[in-house]
Formats: C-alpha cells, structure tokens, sequence
C-alpha cells in the first residue's frame, strides 16, 4: 500500500475510534442524565412537601393569632367583629377568614359564646348565629346545611322562633342571657365568627 492509502486506512480507523469513544460517553452521559433527572424530580418532590408544610404552618399560625385575638372555647376559636352588617355579609365575611358564623352546639358553648359577646361587642348587642330556616320555614340549619340539634330559643315571653317567612335568621342576644331569636336577614347585626382547631 502505498502512503495515501495507509493514510486513508489509519484516518478511517481514528475516525472509528473517536465515533466508539463518543457512543461510550454518550451511554455513560446517558447514565448520568438519568440520574441528574432522577435527582431533580426527587429535589421538586422535596420543596414542594416543604411549600405544603410551610402553607399549613402559616394556616396554624393564623388560627393562632386568631385565638389570640379573640377567645378559644371547646375546641375552637371565635373572633367577635363588632362592625354590623346583613346576615349573609356576615357569612360571606367569616367564609373568607377561613371559618363560620359561630353556632353553638350544646348549652355550655352557648353560654360561653354568650360571655364573649358581652365583653367583646357589648352588653346590650345581638349576634348573628350560623342558624337559619331560609330553605324550609321551620326547619332550622347550621350553614352546612345539617339540621340543629341543640336550641337555645328564647320561650318564656316571645315564644321564638315566631317571625315565620320573614325571619328567617337567627341571633344570640346579649340582653336575654344568650337566648336565641328568629330575625329577618336583611337586619344589620355584629357577628362572631368560629373556626374549628380539632
């Protein structure tokens, strides 16, 4: 052979050879980019489990500051807002702090929330409750719409509740020791909202 050919023959072997070397490492970086990858999903996976952590965290501490605001009572926390407003403004305002017009569910919580009321919105005002027949006249509900199972409606001279189609909400009056009163919605009321810690 002369020395172009054997030129062209080791050039063809060299250029084999990079070709060889090159698929190796690219088997290899291949290797290694699955790993990278593997080890980039599991560092998402991570923070994102440290963002969720971190958003119930903070949701605990605005309970928190909540309770510390306003009171805690059986598993619960209630913050008095003295401003008055309709009923559904009320709701629609508790909704959007995290929690609920306040419903007392047995006669110790009802007298507690009672005492609470008179020292945070004053002694002579009335409350909007989380209570209403708005569905079916009569038919009492709390706001996810379960019927009320404990009443603390005021009987001895009123006889409540007595408004029938027109009131349709419910409030605690601080002037009848916490006894409960049927009212119409579009009244204008101080309200309490709770927000469960259990």
């Amino acid at each position: 052979m002369d020395t172009r050919g054997v030129s062209l023959m080791f050039c063809l072997l060299l250029l084999a050879h990079g070709t060889l070397q090159q698929n190796v490492s690219k088997k290899r970086n291949g290797k290694k980019d699955a790993a990278t990858n593997a080890a980039i999903e599991e560092l998402k996976k991570q923070i994102n489990d440290i963002v969720l952590e971190l958003n119930l965290l903070k949701e605990q501490q605005a309970l928190q500051t909540v309770c510390l605001r306003g009171t805690k009572i059986l598993g619960k926390c209630f913050l008095a807002d003295p401003v008055k407003k309709t009923y559904h403004a009320a709701s629609d305002d508790c909704i959007a702090k995290g929690g609920s017009l306040s419903t007392p569910l047995n006669g110790d919580e009802n007298d507690q929330l009672y005492s609470y009321v008179r020292q945070s919105v004053g002694p002579e005002e009335h409350i909007w409750l989380g209570i209403n027949d708005m569905v079916t006249d009569g038919q009492w509900v709390d706001q996810s719409g379960s019927a009320v199972r404990f009443k603390n409606w005021e009987t001895e001279i009123t006889l409540q509740p007595d408004g029938g189609r027109g009131q349709n909400c419910a409030i605690l009056s601080t002037t009848a020791n916490g006894k409960w009163f049927d009212e119409s919605c579009r009244a204008v009321k101080a309200s309490v909202c709770e927000f469960n810690i259990v």
